[in-house]
């Protein structure tokens, strides 16, 4: 399905996690159309804050359509009791277009997909491979930099989805309301491995970037070093049992055309510096 001039009114889109990978993209997407955003974060005015209930009411204040995404992850304990609760709010507000971003192969991502549609919300669900973007603005960034990404994968390959093709979905999905009741998988265009990426990475920076395979337990004592969730680990599942190794098209069912490829963003990425030493 390609995107049309079919559009809900305009008005307020509140982008919760605005100035997120995604969030920031589908921000600009829609300032370009001319479109009013509210960016919904703790710095934000009003501010909204995922932990305080009492800053959603406000921050939906004038909004018709959201775009949902959940920090730290949806795969979190108590995150699909939280989004069913916001999506209640949301809809008594009026705001009933929600756009919610989801993770391809998570079970309890899937809850929280559940909650939000018992809203009685007009939803779209986007469910979305691992980030090319986590490599160049998360948590695989200071790795890269470094030249060793020391990760529990294994030889388990995945499906990294481009950003700016996500957020180029959830635009349409919140413009277009032929979206409404939809759920989109959206992955690249090859599976790669973590020793793939390490090639693709060494090739657009011109150094030697290696792939390490660790163990769960060694990993999970490097996130505790760092002071992270030992959840995080948790989500390399979804690699390592194989629920993700296959391609799927919500890209270009949604855009009309093929999906951007890992090596075309590692080249972008390089040249912009990021993982200058």
């Amino acid at each position: 399905m390609t995107r049309t001039t079919n559009d809900i009114s305009p008005a307020a889109a509140l982008l919760i996690g605005g100035n997120g990978k995604t969030g920031r993209r589908v921000a600009e997407k829609l300032r370009a159309q001319g479109r009013p955003v509210r960016i919904g974060s703790r710095t934000g005015a009003p501010a909204f804050d995922w932990n305080v209930p009492g800053t959603w009411g406000p921050a939906l204040e004038g909004v018709d359509r959201v775009y949902v995404t959940y920090y730290p992850d949806l795969g979190f304990p108590g995150a699909a009791e939280q989004v069913g609760a916001f999506a209640e709010v949301a809809v008594a507000a009026g705001a009933r277009r929600l756009v919610l971003l989801s993770g391809r192969g998570e079970a309890a991502a899937q809850r929280a997909e559940e909650c939000l549609k018992a809203s009685g919300a007009d939803w779209t669900v986007v469910r979305a491979s691992w980030f090319n973007q986590n490599f160049d603005e998360d948590f695989f960034l200071e790795p890269v930099r470094a030249g060793e990404l020391a990760l529990p994968t294994a030889d388990a390959v995945e499906a990294f989805v481009d950003t700016d093709d996500i957020a180029e979905v959830v635009v349409a999905a919140l413009t277009d309301d032929r979206h409404a009741g939809r759920t989109y998988e959206l992955s690249g265009p090859r599976l790669m491995s973590f020793a793939d990426v390490a090639a693709e990475l060494s090739k657009a920076t011109g150094r030697e970037i290696s792939y390490v395979p660790v163990s769960d337990e060694e990993y999970r004592g490097v996130l505790r070093e760092v002071g992270l969730p030992q959840e995080f680990a948790d989500l390399f599942t979804q690699i390592l049992d194989g629920r993700n190794a296959h391609l799927v098209h919500g890209v270009e069912e949604v855009l009309g055309r093929e999906p951007r490829d890992f090596a075309d963003y590692a080249r972008e990425a390089a040249a912009s510096g990021v993982w200058e030493v």
